[in-house]
């Protein structure tokens, strides 16, 4: 059993890796290089080219389309065979390069990985490749360096690393020597430094335990490639439905085929016609083009609300969305740490603003005060700001900080009070310093001014700072130091999330120009207590409520300290501010389990890469369509498991960008509840386009077969078929790509995953339209056919019929039970009357050009033929707004209406 180098001590490790602090001798090095390869990742299996574009057409509805264009490239007419062989071709392309999504996401992790290493062997250091490190190797590590293999740490001094691609930790962490329990979490695990992690601060010297894909990354890397990536809700209703409409057509036909035949006697070179003439009529082969491009339009709307989507379907996955699980660093908060309370003994204040931009104010029971009254506030911004070594720096309108993030937000508290860094530290220069070691875990800076005063100033954990004060600072005078009172203080504002800073001050002589550990043991004035916290956005608690009145839940999911967890979580409204799960308690829970856990707690923390990866798995078990947002390595397997995975962009790793299929440019949770409003519109401007179209291939295919069993002449050709399918999908059609949402979009519940492409209410309307359709259409063929028009002229009446009636219904389908009587409904879609106008003019060509007519055999019609028309085909826009009405004054299938 290999031992578990975070629970065994120095020498114990050494002895087990066959290493020592001198480090490997080279030949022993070469030797274990050969043996277990290079410290770098395994790169995925790829699949050639060739392949990944055959794939792309293993799908029932494509099968469907492709038999469309056979049986028109049958019937002689290339052009139209072209177009629809065109939109194959075209998606499979598409498909083709969106494909690949994980191989990207693991090229993007081997750029995580360190190029250089500072190596002892032999006794000596040298510089080299990362990729030549082994285990039992001797690595120095300073600040500035990205850790090039997990180690055990065998000498530190002041190591920070920051380990927020593994653990979503906002702060970096304070590294040591000393060994955890077995079951100690990732983050907690002090005396490891993992692979990819960057140093922000000190030195270490560590043993290479575990390289390539051996590491904590490479583990990450391994889910990755393993990750099933699952079926969009889209996809799987469009494969239901292609199956049941290919079923349909083929049964449909042969049916025809055979009553024809045997019953009405018809020869069978007729009746093959007439079934390939149903068959082109009841293929809805515009509908995939209609369902890319309404998605294509919505990923341009998405782009203009900071939104970019890598991957077609995951616009109207969104649509779907139940819960959204949420990393906290980053996401729900800024990353930013930010001085948010004060307690200055009887008074506590509060501080607005968020990150380390340095404007804000101070409140005082919830009004906002003058600092000029408040000396002793003054004081402690003061000191905050002194006793500091953060930069801050304004780049392109955003603050930038330079230093530890801690000392970023005192320095931003420091300046919110009014003072001005340079000139403080120009008034009070630093004359010597005790830097901060996690052995003492303090701070303090002795200060001269030039006026001749002098103060030692003091910053560091509460408790190492309450055994040096003797005094609680007043401009009025020193007042008595009460440790339980300021310890009961302390623990309040730790119960909230916050981490604790005590300042302290203590007056000397200018004397004094060296500082020693003896200078700073006693005697110190408390100033008061800082509480600080990566805050929440402002505009995260708005978009979680907003998310809950859809009926989405939002989960979140971190890696950092519980507590904090639940304070964020108090904050922005999710979960019960009680309720927290943490990675150690996921672990010993088995899938079951972990489904009930996962559907009752809303906050989980101290959470790792597989905690999250098994989480977002359990909410899908448990019938919920899930997105995933992150920024790190460690959020990329549940990213690409989810359902929508979505990516930070400005702050977000290069493997989470890869990983997910839609990414966040502004880093906002808020955009993501944008994103579900335009994913919801997109499923409706797509269910719209499948209520218009749909009605017109059944009544085609209506009039067909009606016409078979009644023993009439075929009222539409199938070229004449092609021709309205063809004009009506590449006009009237995508129009309703372009509709706005719908009043009650953000109020619905989110939609059912396994609810059929065709719900009631979807097929009940398809019925009712395609009979008004057929009763019209084939009915006034029989009414002019029986006044002794000719075919030729009656069949042109028919198609005209046909696609009026298009037009008209098209105004009715541009809302689901809202009245289109009303100058919104008329006009308000400008791309509604560009394509009627449109294709008005192409049925007045249609109609009258001799091209057009000795291709499609039509006739000109005169102007009382056109007035009939028009009278027919306008029935349906009253007969639809009427159904309309009765369904809003019974409220009939509310569960089934959008």
């Amino acid at each position: 059993m290999q031992l578990e180098w975070h629970t065994a001590g120095t020498g114990e490790v050494l002895e087990a890796l066959d290493s020592s602090e001198g480090g490997l001798s080279r030949e022993e090095a070469l030797s274990r290089l050969r043996a277990k390869g290079p410290n770098r990742l395994t790169p995925p299996e790829s699949v050639s080219p060739v392949k990944r574009f055959l794939r792309q057409f293993n799908n029932l509805l494509i099968y469907v389309l492709i038999a469309a264009g056979i049986l028109t490239a049958a019937l002689g007419h290339m052009v139209d065979a072209l177009v629809i062989f065109g939109v194959v071709v075209l998606n499979a392309i598409f498909g083709f390069v969106q494909e690949g999504k994980a191989e990207k996401a693991m090229d993007a992790l081997k750029q995580m990985l360190s190029l250089q290493a500072l190596v002892r062997r032999n006794g000596r250091t040298h510089q080299l490749n990362a990729e030549e490190l082994v285990a039992g190797d001797i690595v120095l590590l300073q600040s500035g360096d990205k850790v090039p293999a997990d180690m055990r740490l065998l000498k530190v001094r002041e190591l920070r690393a920051d380990e927020s691609i593994l653990t979503g930790e906002s702060l970096p962490v304070e590294k040591n020597t000393d060994a955890v329990r077995s079951e100690t979490a990732l983050g907690d695990r002090f005396c490891m430094a993992f692979s990819g992690t960057l140093v922000t601060y000190g030195k270490a010297e560590g043993v290479v335990t575990a390289t390539g894909d051996r590491t904590e990354i490479g583990r990450i890397s391994s889910m990755l490639a393993h990750v099933e990536t699952l079926q969009t809700p889209l996809l799987r209703r469009v494969e239901a439905f292609g199956r049941t409409l290919t079923i349909s057509i083929v049964a449909l036909s042969i049916f025809m085929f055979v009553f024809g035949v045997f019953v009405r006697g018809y020869r069978p070179e007729e009746m093959f016609n007439a079934a390939v003439g149903l068959a082109v009529a009841a293929i809805p082969e515009g509908l995939p083009a209609i369902m890319t491009i309404t998605l294509a339009i919505g990923v341009q709307s998405m782009a203009r609300r900071r939104t970019i989507i890598r991957r077609l379907p995951a616009v109207e996955t969104l649509g779907s969305v139940s819960v959204i699980c949420t990393d906290k660093t980053g996401t729900l908060t800024c990353n930013e740490m930010t001085v948010r309370s004060i307690s200055l003994g009887d008074k506590g204040f509060q501080v607005t603003g968020v990150g380390y931009d340095p404007h804000g104010a101070f409140l005082l029971d919830g009004g906002e005060v003058d600092l000029a009254l408040h000396p002793d506030l003054r004081m402690l911004a003061h000191v905050s700001l002194l006793c500091n070594d953060a930069v801050l720096e304004q780049e392109e309108g955003r603050w930038v900080l330079s230093g530890d993030p801690t000392e970023g937000a005192l320095l931003s508290f420091g300046m919110k009070a009014g003072y001005s860094a340079d000139a403080e530290r120009e008034e009070w220069p630093r004359i010597d310093l005790i830097p901060f070691e996690s052995e003492h875990r303090f701070m303090a800076t002795l200060h001269h001014n030039h006026d001749g005063m002098a103060y030692v100033y003091l910053k560091g954990a509460p408790e190492v700072v309450f055994e040096r004060c003797m005094s609680v600072w007043s401009i009025d005078g020193d007042l008595p130091f009460r440790p339980e009172f300021w310890q009961k203080k302390a623990e309040d504002m730790a119960s909230g999330g916050e981490r604790l800073l005590a300042i302290a001050c203590k007056p000397v002589t200018t004397r004094l120009s060296t500082l020693g550990f003896g200078d700073v043991a006693e005697g110190f004035g408390l100033v008061g207590l800082i509480g600080m916290i990566d805050p929440p956005r402002d505009e995260a608690a708005l978009a979680v409520s907003r998310c809950r009145d859809a009926g989405i839940r939002v989960k979140m999911i971190t890696g950092d300290h519980a507590d904090t967890a639940r304070a964020i979580g108090r904050i922005t409204g999710i979960g019960d501010g009680l309720k927290v799960l943490r990675g150690s308690e996921i672990e010993s829970m088995d899938d079951l389990e972990l489904i009930g856990k996962a559907a009752e707690i809303d906050v989980f923390a101290r959470s790792s890469p597989l905690h999250k990866l098994r989480l977002v798995t359990a909410l899908q078990a448990g019938g919920n369509v899930v997105a995933m947002t992150g920024d790190g390595v460690n959020d990329a397997p549940a990213l690409k498991r989810a359902d929508v995975g979505i990516a930070m962009g400005g702050k977000g790793t290069e493997v989470s960008k890869e990983a997910a299929e839609m990414v966040l440019t502004d880093d906002n949770f808020a955009t993501i509840a944008n994103a579900v409003e335009e994913g919801r519109t997109v499923y409706d401007n797509l269910t719209k386009s499948i209520l218009f179209v749909l009605p017109t291939n059944g009544g085609e295919a209506l009039s067909i077969l009606f016409a078979v069993l009644l023993g009439y002449t075929l009222p539409i050709t199938a070229v004449q078929i092609l021709w309205v399918n063809m004009v009506t999908a590449v006009t009237l059609a995508l129009a309703l790509a372009f509709e706005k949402p719908e009043e009650n979009v953000m109020r619905r519940s989110p939609r059912n995953q396994d609810e059929p492409l065709l719900s009631r209410f979807v097929a009940w309307r398809i019925v009712y339209v395609s009979c008004i359709l057929v009763l019209g259409t084939f009915g006034l063929f029989l009414w002019y056919e029986r006044a002794g028009c000719t075919d030729a002229c009656a069949r042109t009446v028919a198609v005209n019929t046909l696609v009026f009636f298009e037009i008209f219904y098209l105004f009715s389908a541009r809302f689901f039970t809202r009245s289109v009587f009303s100058p919104g409904g008329l006009f308000g879609n400008r791309y509604v009357l560009y394509a009627s106008g449109a294709l008005v003019l192409l049925q007045v060509v249609f109609t009258y050009m001799p091209f057009m007519q000795q291709v499609f055999a039509t006739v000109p019609l005169d102007l009382q033929q056109w007035l009939v028309i028009l009278a027919v085909s306008s029935s349906v826009l009253f007969f639809v707004e009427i159904e309309k009405a009765v369904r809003r004054r019974f409220r009939l299938g509310e569960g089934d209406v959008p």
